[in-house]
C-alpha cells in the first residue's frame, strides 16, 4: 500500500481517543501510521493500538530539551521512524479558522464561545463524546518544565519560538537512532541539502497548502525534485492534494515512492471512528487496483 497516513495534529478533536483510534485502522489497511507531536493521546497508546509501523513527526516546540524527551520516548515505545517537519516557523494565517471560529474555541473568552453553543447543540452526539473524553486537550507529546504538558493555547507562540534550521539537524541525530525523514521540502536545492544531511527519506509537501498561500502544487515539486535526485541514496515521498487513488498513482509516476494522506483520513475519522478510517483506505486502494488495470500496469513498481 503505498500510501501512507500524514502527521494530523489534534484528531482528538474529532474522534475519542482519535490518534490511537487512526492508529489501529491504518495498521490494518497495512499502511503506517504518522502521529504529529500536536496531539492529545499520549504516543505510548498510540503505539499500543497500531497493528503495524508507526513514525514519529517531530515539532521542536517547547525547545531542545523537550524535544529529546520526546524523541526518547518515540525511541523506546519502537517508533520506526522520527519525521522531521521544516516549513512552519510560524503557523499560517488561516483565515478560514478564523471565520469558523475556530480559533474563538480555543483562545476567546467564555462569552464568546457561547455564541457558538447553537451549532455544538445540533452536534450533541459529538459535543457529549469530546466532554466526555475531557473536552479541550493539552498536548502530552510535549512534557515541559515541571512535568506538565503544553496546553492547548500555546501552539502559534511556540512554534514561533522553536523554528527547526538545518544546524538542529546534527543534534537531532545524535537523539535519535533510526530513519530519519524530512518533511516539508518544497525546492530542488532543499532536497540536496536533506540528502547531504543524511535523511533517509524526504518529503515533499506544502502542508496541505495551509502555509502559504499560492504556493506551487507538489506535483509541481515533485516534477523537479524527482529528476535531480535520480541516483540519491534516499527515498522521495510527497504529501499534498491526494484525493483519490488516480492522484496516487500520478505522484508515483512522477517519481515519489510513496504518498502520504492527510485529511482523507481524518475525514473518515471524524465520521465514522475506525471504521471510517477503514473505509477510507478501501476506497483508495480500489481506486488504485481499478486504475492500475486502465493503465495496464499489473504491479505498483510498473
Amino acid at each position: 500500500m503505498p500510501v501512507i497516513a500524514a502527521p494530523v495534529g489534534s484528531l482528538r478533536n474529532l474522534w475519542p481517543h482519535g490518534e490511537a483510534v487512526a492508529a489501529a485502522a491504518v495498521g490494518k489497511a497495512g499502511s503506517i501510521c504518522t502521529l504529529s507531536t500536536l496531539t492529545g493521546t499520549r504516543l505510548e497508546e498510540v503505539k499500543e493500538a497500531a497493528n503495524g509501523p508507526c513514525w514519529f513527526q517531530l515539532y521542536l516546540v517547547g525547545g531542545k530539551d523537550v524535544a529529546r524527551k520526546s524523541i526518547a520516548r518515540a525511541q523506546e515505545s519502537g517508533y520506526a521512524a522520527l519525521v522531521l517537519t521544516i516549513d512552519t516557523p510560524v503557523a499560517g494565517r488561516r483565515l478560514r479558522d478564523k471565520r469558523n471560529g475556530a480559533e474563538t474555541l480555543i483562545n476567546g473568552t467564555w462569552t464568546q464561545k457561547l455564541l457558538y453553543l447553537p451549532m455544538m447543540v445540533r452536534h450533541e452526539r459529538w459535543f457529549t463524546s469530546f466532554c466526555a473524553d475531557g473536552g479541550l486537550m493539552e498536548f502530552p507529546n510535549i512534557v515541559l518544565d515541571g512535568g506538565k504538558a503544553m496546553p492547548y493555547a500555546d501552539i502559534a507562540q511556540q512554534l514561533q519560538a522553536s523554528a527547526v534550521t538545518w544546524d538542529d539537524i546534527p543534534w537531532i541525530r545524535d537523539a535519535w537512532h533510526g530513519p530519519l525523514v524530512i518533511k516539508g521540502v518544497h525546492s530542488v536545492e532543499d532536497a540536496q541539502r536533506a540528502v547531504e544531511c543524511g535523511a533517509e527519506a524526504l518529503v515533499i509537501s506544502n502542508h496541505g497548502g495551509r502555509q502559504l498561500d499560492q504556493v506551487c502544487s507538489t506535483l509541481e515539486v515533485l516534477h523537479e525534485v524527482a529528476p535531480a535526485l535520480q541516483g540519491a541514496n534516499v527515498e522521495i515521498l510527497s504529501d499534498g492534494g491526494i484525493r483519490s487513488g488516480l492522484d496516487v498513482l500520478m505522484a508515483l509516476a512522477t517519481g515519489a515512492k510513496a504518498v502520504l494522506i492527510g485529511r482523507a483520513y481524518a475525514y473518515g475519522l471524524g465520521a465514522g471512528g475506525e471504521a471510517g478510517v477503514t473505509k477510507a483506505f478501501d476506497i483508495i486502494r480500489g481506486e488504485i487496483a481499478h486504475n492500475m488495470r486502465l493503465l495496464g500496469c499489473p504491479s505498483i513498481t510498473e
